[in-house]
């Protein structure tokens, strides 16, 4: 295994660097004892040279899903000209297939894709998280269920990442965290209408501990 991240590690020093700044502090709560499947060297700090840009600050990517990525996908996007054919390219969109006029089916294609595959994986643990793609996660969840609340939210990991690539910009949680906030504004104002409709009036509760 040791001869294995030295090899690993002599490749990845081949790809020419896309940033020389110092690779960030990781983002959250880390585990004291390194898992048992992660290289004995600083595969973080290659990717990050690499790619440009930290894509483990992402809630969900831990550093094994990036190598993931950047084994099969590499970091130069410039194949796909948007976001959506990057997706569906990963088969993490829905394929809708329209017959006179009516949809037939939405169902994503069925890709054999280990990026997808690790994408689904962070979508899986961003729903264990205290963020905004972890509410995202959570929100699916409630309205489509598990499995296509981890496809969508891995469709939002790889929009985001593709945008980062594209334009080496570090991740900011505050942008979505921004969306978020926008979200429950439109469904309280969707919620007032309706009781509007039905001739109540919703009051607001009252937040413990706050003075009237």
């Amino acid at each position: 295994m040791l001869a294995c991240d030295r090899e690993i590690e002599q490749h990845l020093a081949t790809f020419a660097s896309k940033t020389t700044d110092p690779t960030p502090a990781p983002v959250g709560r880390q585990r004291k004892k390194p898992e048992r499947s992660q290289p004995q060297f600083d595969l973080r700090g290659h990717l990050h040279r690499i790619l440009g840009v930290d894509l483990t600050a992402l809630p969900g990517l831990s550093t094994v899903n990036v190598h993931t990525f950047f084994a099969e996908v590499g970091g130069d996007l410039s194949k796909f000209p948007t976001a959506k054919h990057f997706s569906s390219w990963l088969g993490l969109c829905p394929d809708h297939r329209i017959s006179g006029g009516k949809v037939l089916s939405a169902h994503t294609r069925t890709v054999k894709s280990r990026a997808a595959y690790a994408l689904r994986m962070a979508a899986y643990s961003a729903g264990k998280s205290y963020s905004a793609l972890g509410d995202y996660f959570r929100r699916m969840r409630a309205r489509l269920g598990a499995p296509k609340a981890i496809t969508a939210t891995a469709h939002k990991l790889a929009r985001i990442i593709y945008h980062l690539l594209k334009t080496g910009a570090a991740f900011d949680d505050t942008v979505f965290a921004h969306n978020e906030v926008r979200y429950q504004q439109r469904r309280a104002a969707n919620l007032r209408q309706q009781a509007h409709d039905l001739g109540f009036t919703l009051v607001p509760r009252p937040i413990p501990g706050e003075v009237s």
